[in-house]
C-alpha cells in the first residue's frame, strides 16, 4: 500500500505515544504526527487535515469521542481509529454510533494497528474481533428488544434511565401510577427480564446508553 499517508496519534500517555509513532516510522509511515491530550488532537487535525487520526478515548481536555464529534460536524474527512482499553459496552456503542473507521484495543499487537491502517486506506472498516464481539452478542440483542416497545414503554425507559421514579412518571404523562406499574410490568416481559424489583433499573443502567437509540 502506499504509505505516503499523513497519520496523526493522540495518547496521553508519552511512552505509548512515542512507541506507537516509533512503530509506525519504522514501518515507513511518512507523515506521522502526535498529540498528548485531545485539545491538541482536534487543533492539529483540523490544521493538518491528516488522513487518519489513532485515537484514545481518555484523554485530557477533550475525549476522543469528543474530538470526533466536532470533527463530523466541521465536516473534517479524516477516518478515525479508537484505539483504547475498553471493551465495555457503552463505549463500543457510542463508538458505533460515530461511525468510526476502526477500533482497537491496546493489548492487541502492532500489527492489528498495520493491518487497520492498510484496510483504511482502501476505503474499508476494521475493528478488534473483541468489538465485534461484543456488538453482536451484547449489544445488538438488546437493541432488538427494544424495537418490541411500544412509544408509550420507550417513553417510560428514557424516563427511568433519567432517574424517574413512578410518581414523578406519572405526574409528567398525567396517568396513574399504577398505569405507570402495569407499563413497567409489560416492558419486563418484552426484554425478557427475571422478576425481580430492581430488575429493570438494572437493565436500564447496563444499557443506557442504547436507550439513544429508540
Amino acid at each position: 500500500m502506499n504509505k505516503d499517508i499523513k497519520i496523526l496519534v493522540a495518547d496521553d500517555h508519552p511512552m505509548l505515544l512515542k512507541g506507537l509513532k516509533d512503530e509506525l516510522i519504522s514501518s515507513n509511515y511518512q507523515g506521522v504526527l502526535t498529540a498528548n491530550n485531545g485539545a491538541e488532537a482536534l487543533e492539529k487535525i483540523v490544521s493538518e487535515r491528516p488522513d487518519i487520526a489513532i485515537l484514545d478515548i481518555e484523554m485530557p481536555l477533550l475525549t476522543g469521542f469528543e474530538v470526533i464529534n466536532k470533527c463530523l460536524e466541521e465536516g473534517i474527512k479524516t477516518k478515525f481509529i479508537v484505539l483504547t482499553s475498553h471493551k465495555e459496552n457503552r463505549y463500543i456503542y457510542k463508538a458505533k454510533s460515530l461511525n468510526i473507521s476502526g477500533y482497537l484495543l491496546k493489548d492487541e499487537p502492532f500489527s492489528e494497528i498495520q493491518n487497520c491502517i492498510e484496510q483504511i486506506a482502501k476505503n474499508e472498516t476494521y475493528f478488534s474481533s473483541t468489538f465485534n464481539s461484543v456488538f453482536e452478542n451484547e449489544i445488538s440483542p438488546e437493541i432488538e428488544k427494544l424495537k418490541l416497545l411500544s412509544p408509550s414503554e420507550r417513553t417510560i425507559v428514557r424516563m427511568i434511565a433519567n432517574g424517574k421514579s413512578s410518581k414523578e412518571m406519572a405526574e409528567s404523562l398525567l396517568i396513574s401510577v399504577r398505569t405507570i406499574q402495569k407499563h413497567r410490568t409489560n416492558i419486563i416481559q418484552k426484554l425478557n427480564l427475571s422478576s425481580d424489583q430492581d430488575a429493570l433499573n438494572n437493565w436500564v443502567i447496563s444499557n443506557k446508553s442504547i436507550l439513544s437509540s429508540i
